[in-house]
């Protein structure tokens, strides 16, 4: 990835949300991009303290990196992570990777940054309120946020109490977001199905 490029970019995009009155988050690639995506993160952070980044709890890395992300003001999107890493940098069974994103969020929710729960499994998003309550964090001190089609009564149960983002692919590239996204927990595909025939 062309760093530099990356942040020119970057900086643009986030200079016309600010004009908007809008936040940004970077998304997370594969884990040969970490780096240089936390390095455009602290170069925006500069001028646009509000700027978030999303963190793949399936890295061994990842609880370092949070613990570097959760001071005041900062806003972390924890994801499992749908990359075929090899075991020399993720974790790769399901127990595993559930672990480490609790593991995740219990680093975020007594931080002082803005959680945001970017998932679909139902005891993950269970464990995020249990550990928001415990931290006396009010409701819109964090969010989730969750794909289009997927869990969409969920959604609507969370968004009476909390924030919920709700994600819409678009673009020439959405098919294959779209589908890393179902990838990172093979049950989004039986929920996307269930949703889409119930219409």
């Amino acid at each position: 990835m062309d760093e530099r490029l990356a942040l020119d970019n970057a900086r643009e995009i986030c200079l016309a949300a600010s004009r908007a009155g809008m936040t940004v988050t970077l998304d997370m690639e594969d884990h040969t991009t970490v780096d240089s995506t936390l390095g455009v993160l602290r170069e925006l952070r500069d001028d646009f303290p509000w700027v978030g980044v999303a963190i793949q709890s399936m890295l061994r890395r990842t609880e370092g990196d949070l613990r570097d992300l959760v001071g005041e003001g900062s806003r972390v999107r924890l994801v499992k992570g749908a990359y075929a890493e090899p075991s020399s940098v993720a974790f790769h069974g399901r127990h595993e990777v559930d672990r480490a994103y609790v593991r995740g969020l219990k680093l975020l929710m007594a931080g002082d940054g803005r959680p945001m729960v970017g998932s679909h499994d139902p005891r993950m998003i269970d464990i995020a309120l249990a550990l928001a309550a415990e931290h006396h964090r009010k409701p819109d001190s964090y969010e989730f946020q969750m794909l289009y089609g997927i869990r969409a009564a969920e959604q609507r149960r969370l968004a009476a109490d909390h924030t919920m983002r709700v994600y819409v692919p678009y673009g020439a590239d959405w098919y294959g977001y779209f589908m890393r996204r179902l990838a990172e927990r093979p049950a989004n595909l039986v929920f996307f199905l269930r949703s889409f025939v119930s219409r």
